[in-house]
């Protein structure tokens, strides 16, 4: 009797163990935390996604009116279209450019750390003025012929067998040597090409802008046929 009230024991421990773990309440695994809205917005921010951060903005402005964040923010979010602005300038796009520069216009006056008496203040009044400066000058240069004016130089292969069109060419190439102050590097197959190129290019630089200092120089490059490279000046 004694080894069955042992098994009976025994088996009877094992089965209030089971029914103790199945009854155990099982872990669930966590969500992890959502970003609020202001983190979103910083986010947003962070990524350049300036337009959805100004309607963020706006809707947790008119949640929160007083909220000290609201500076904070619009501080950042024009700070990062007056960047925006200058990057687009420096590669070119005059449009996307001056759209950029109108939001930081535009949200200035709304963040009174850029517009206040501080010196931050008038570094970042300073930094927009440069700006709308380098702007119109971009606004009121003509519009490039030849040449790619974000590029650090353009290689111009010149149609020497068709003389009218090289003529043509060569007149597109002095208009934008003279707007965007371009050096002249010819490159040429024969040693004799070089003059008469450098004269071509000189007389329509010079009906262009009398005063013009025209920096022309050439290399001879027998693999190649004729070309010119026009590198502008970086302002």
């Amino acid at each position: 009797m004694k080894p069955f009230a042992s098994r009976y024991l025994l088996v009877a421990a094992f089965s209030l163990l089971l029914a103790a773990c199945s009854s155990a309440p099982v872990e669930q695994p966590v969500a992890p935390a959502q970003p609020d809205a202001w983190q979103q917005l910083q986010q947003n921010i962070a990524s350049n996604e300036l337009a959805t951060a100004e309607d963020q903005l706006a809707s947790l402005q008119a949640q929160s009116p007083n909220d000290a964040r609201i500076e904070q923010y619009q501080r950042q979010i024009a700070e990062a279209y007056l960047q925006r602005s200058q990057i687009v300038l420096q590669k070119g796009d005059v449009n996307a450019a001056a759209t950029a520069l109108a939001r930081a216009r535009a949200l200035m006056p709304q963040a009174p750390a850029l517009t206040g008496g501080d010196a931050v203040a008038h570094a970042r009044q300073a930094e927009l003025d440069k700006a709308e400066a380098a702007l119109k000058a971009a606004e009121s240069k003509p519009q490039a012929r030849v040449i790619d004016p974000a590029a650090p130089s353009t290689v111009i292969a010149l149609k020497t067998t068709d003389i009218a069109a090289m003529r043509k060419q060569l007149d597109n190439i002095a208009a934008d040597v003279v707007s965007y102050q371009c050096e002249v590097v010819f490159q040429v197959p024969r040693t004799q090409d070089a003059p008469w190129l450098k004269t071509l290019l000189q007389k329509r630089v010079k009906r262009i802008d009398a005063d013009f200092v025209l920096k022309q120089k050439h290399e001879i490059q027998r693999a190649l046929p004729a070309q010119v490279v026009l590198v502008p000046h970086q302002r």
